[in-house]
């Protein structure tokens, strides 16, 4: 059966750092697929009898997307180490090129375009890499990780193992908003036969709280918006300390404050929905919904995004307005790919990256016009 490129380097590299006993840190991001990553990806790990130095999760709003200068700051004194990037890295060229500098040896397992060249690690896993032929593109970042997890362990997996892993998988598959065809329609599949035992504290939590019978009713859609309504701090993360956890009644309370961060969060997506609503009923001529705020959280601009591009099959990009710089998340209709539309906006972009579907941007204020007239120019014709 065909691999993802680089695949068993990865795993076979991973397993040398578990026998030599060296220091593996884990860096992903901070929305649910990248978090889910980190966990089965660690669980991996330890039952090769290995262990994880750190998680690092890094604060969007803050530090912006993938890897960034303070964290390497705060974990040079680590080095040297084997960095693992999970959901990101394959556009950090210059970020890799300083990890690469303090001492760490960077493997990237990430699933987004690559846009600007390829970063030097050590190794990269990232089916959409060009000389990757592996047949399916679609995978959101925790099915990379699932793959790379079964070539780690091989035939020494237990079932309840995997099943466990499809369970996150399979949350942070559907949260991802990747299309559920072939591999990942099998993990999804799998992964809710799975969820209603699951034998994870986080996840038995959460049943109890909402209801054990309604994984494919009204709980799933809570337990994945509850899960990506945790934040960062100081690179650590509410939704993995609950994912690892194994006191039942510590789990139980984490659970409980996440869904009732997600009930507040919701409001506010609510509001900004609202506020974008009646900003463009003045311009219903536009191709595209432009529309961004400095009180407006960073961490809700995505959701914003689905909601109004479901609702007006429109592209959609909706950012948080800072000092100097404005940062944002992109949502558009299937058959149009907001990827494509940035890269003609790449001579001014800060950053941007993703998929066709959904995807982010970092830009100056002073070139928010002009990339809000070439991004509608290019989505008319």
């Amino acid at each position: 059966m065909q691999k993802i490129k680089n695949i068993q380097l990865a795993a076979d590299r991973i397993r040398k750092a578990v026998a030599n006993n060296e220091r593996i840190i884990l860096y992903g991001d901070s929305d649910l697929d990248g978090i889910s990553s980190v966990v089965i990806l660690e669980e991996a790990i330890k039952s090769l009898g290995g262990h994880i130095d750190v998680a690092f999760f890094p604060d969007r709003e803050k530090d912006g997307y993938g890897i960034n200068l303070r964290a390497l700051e705060m974990l040079k004194q680590k080095a040297p180490a084997l960095f693992i990037t999970l959901d990101l890295g394959i556009g950090n060229i210059k970020e890799v090129e300083i990890a690469n500098k303090l001492g760490f040896e960077v493997i990237i397992v990430d699933h987004h375009e690559t846009l600007f060249g390829i970063p030097a690690a050590a190794i990269i896993v990232d089916p959409k890499q060009l000389e990757d032929d592996y047949p399916f593109k679609g995978l959101a970042n925790v099915g990379v990780t699932y793959n790379l997890c079964m070539e780690l362990l091989g035939k020494n997996i237990s079932q309840n193992l995997m099943n466990s892993f499809f369970e996150l998988a399979a949350l942070g598959t559907i949260a991802d908003m990747v299309p559920q065809v072939e591999q990942n329609q099998e993990i999804i599949e799998k992964g809710l036969r799975s969820l209603k035992n699951t034998f994870r504290p986080a996840l038995r939590a959460f049943l109890e709280i909402l209801g054990n019978g309604e994984v494919f009713e009204g709980s799933l859609p809570k337990i994945i918006s509850a899960l990506n309504a945790a934040e960062s701090l100081n690179f650590e993360n509410e939704s993995y300390e609950l994912l690892t956890g194994s006191d039942n009644k510590k789990c139980k309370e984490l659970a409980e404050m996440l869904l009732g961060k997600n009930f507040n969060k919701q409001l506010q997506i609510k509001n900004i929905v609202e506020e974008v609503e009646r900003r463009i009923s003045k311009k219903s001529e536009q191709a595209i919904i432009f529309e961004g705020d400095p009180a407006w959280h960073l961490t809700l601009a995505g959701s914003v995004a689905s909601i109004m591009c479901s609702k007006y099959k429109k592209p959609v990009f909706i950012f948080k307005k800072m000092d100097e710089e404005s940062c944002g998340s992109v949502r558009n209709p299937k058959g149009t790919n907001s990827v494509e539309a940035m890269k003609t906006c790449a001579d001014f972009l800060i950053t941007y990256g993703g998929h066709a579907q959904a995807s982010g941007f970092r830009v100056k204020n002073e070139n928010l016009k002009k990339l809000e007239s070439r991004l509608n120019d290019f989505f008319k014709n």
